[in-house]
């Protein structure tokens, strides 16, 4: 029994160790989709209507790269407050680690914005736009591809505004945050 006891021990320390304390993205997307402040929905990026479009190779480079976005909304009201302020909390705890890599910070008439994304300066996996406003709350975005890049960003952003993209399948997302 003496024999077991330290051998136990350092196997659970390594357990604690190995463990991270802080939620994954996905874990907090999973774990929120069951709330009722929450809308959560995934669209797909052929939604974008980029197909027809008269695309440039850079273009039609970043649009292939785009498999979907994953949207994860809560709408603050008088009751969920603290709620609110809790998850918002998580957000920024998640977003803080230093995985993710900051690309911008926005200020607008809505509230503030931070747009991030996961992997490697030439090949990105994930782009992350965190918005929140203390009045309507917060959406959280998840913008998943293969081996993006972050300077095809703007090309793929100048080929939605070439499409006939009209906001489909996003109207969820804009009456949530409406008065």
């Amino acid at each position: 029994m003496k024999k077991i006891y330290p051998v136990f021990t350092v196997f659970f320390l390594m357990v604690l160790t190995g463990c991270s304390s802080t939620q994954s993205l996905q874990e907090y997307y999973v774990d929120s989709s069951e709330n009722p402040n929450f809308l959560s929905f995934d669209v797909p990026a052929s939604i974008l209507n980029l197909e027809e479009t008269n695309l440039t190779p850079t273009q039609k480079e970043a649009v292939e790269s785009l498999r979907k976005l994953n949207v994860l909304a809560f709408k603050k009201s008088d009751k969920n407050g603290a709620e609110y302020e809790v998850e918002k909390t998580k957000v920024k705890a998640i977003l803080g680690n230093s995985d993710y890599t900051e690309l911008m910070k926005m200020n607008t008439g809505y509230g503030k914005a931070t747009v991030k994304f996961l992997g490697e300066d030439d090949a990105i996996d994930e782009v992350i736009i965190y918005g929140n406003s203390d009045d309507k709350g917060f959406a959280l975005i998840r913008v998943l591809g293969d081996d993006m890049n972050p300077a095809h960003l703007a090309q793929l952003l100048q080929a939605i505004q070439k499409s006939d993209f009209k906001g489909e399948g996003l109207e969820k997302l804009g009456e949530l945050f409406k008065s």
